[in-house]
């Protein structure tokens, strides 16, 4: 079996619990639900909330600089802090995280394989302790906007066999038949998917237990659609988070050149007025596995 590309941006439970004392690493758990936290974390780790500390609280995006300094000023991270990301859902907040680190330039940010859930079931510690944390000054480095897809990009790789598109929500939502499930339907105008968008569900690129399946099964995944490393990719999922995940998997895992997360994805896309989409025909690869409580 290959190892991935950049093995060591993925850690294992074994070696977060083996670690999580070490000086000069922080451990953050980045849930979907808020009070998941509260009820027992890993012991010294610190909190970040979805919803609240990693957008932009007056405008639709990701933190700007000096929101991002001050979250990881006050959470105790300097620049040269190794970060453990972890979260509920299968990572895919803690995925939204790792995305938004890597934009700022972060060096050395890696995820807990299987995240919250495979801690707890592997019966592993968790306190309720919150930690205290001593702030320190963290300066961010000029944006990397080039992991991120915007809708000029897009609207340009639809017409194009250079780019690739991985829409990684579930098929009901990629053909059209529903809305997320909790998600009102005004979210987005429309049903359906980008023209051309290959239908990828992210849940399909992790084993049971939430780890990311191997290396060679994630690259028969993507290649059976077509995404191919000579392309350039673009994920998208309704507001971005499940495709950072996506993400994750191709930059990181698979070592692809040039993937970027769309994160206007279907919340922008849906709602625009003028531009075309597509509904019905698609089916999604191997390894087909029931989506739950997708959202975002």
């Amino acid at each position: 079996m290959a190892e991935y590309a950049e093995s060591r941006v993925l850690v294992s439970t074994e070696w977060t619990d083996l670690h999580r004392t070490d000086p000069g690493l922080a451990i953050v758990e980045v849930d979907d639900d808020i009070e998941a936290y509260k009820e027992g974390h890993i012991p010294g780790a610190i909190s970040w909330n979805c919803r609240i500390d990693l957008a932009d609280q007056t405008r639709r995006d990701i933190l700007g600089p000096s929101d991002l300094e001050t979250l990881l000023s006050e959470s105790g991270v300097n620049n040269n802090t190794t970060i453990v990301i972890y979260g509920d859902k299968r990572n895919w907040c803690a995925a939204w995280a790792f995305w938004q680190l890597k934009i700022y330039g972060h060096r050395d940010v890696r995820m807990l394989n299987g995240g919250r859930d495979k801690w707890v079931a592997e019966g592993r510690e968790l306190t309720k302790v919150i930690p205290t944390v001593k702030p320190s000054k963290y300066r961010s480095r000029t944006l990397n906007q080039d992991l991120r897809a915007f809708l000029p990009l897009v609207k340009t790789a639809i017409k194009s066999q250079d780019y690739g598109i991985v829409d990684v929500r579930s098929e009901a939502e990629f053909l059209g038949k529903e809305a997320p499930a909790g998600v009102d339907v005004t979210t987005a105008q429309r049903r359906g998917h980008i023209p051309g968008a290959k239908c990828i569900p992210w849940t399909l690129l992790r084993e049971d237990d939430g780890t990311f399946r191997a290396r060679d099964e994630l690259t028969v995944l993507f290649e059976s659609k077509n995404i191919t490393p000579d392309k350039e990719v673009i994920t998208y999922s309704r507001i971005g988070e499940r495709a950072s995940h996506a993400w994750f998997a191709l930059k990181h895992l698979l070592g692809y050149p040039v993937v970027k997360n769309y994160d206007g994805s279907w919340a922008e896309w849906g709602n625009l007025i003028g531009v075309a989409i597509e509904q019905g025909e698609e089916r999604p690869p191997r390894f087909a596995r029931i989506e739950t409580s997708s959202r975002r």
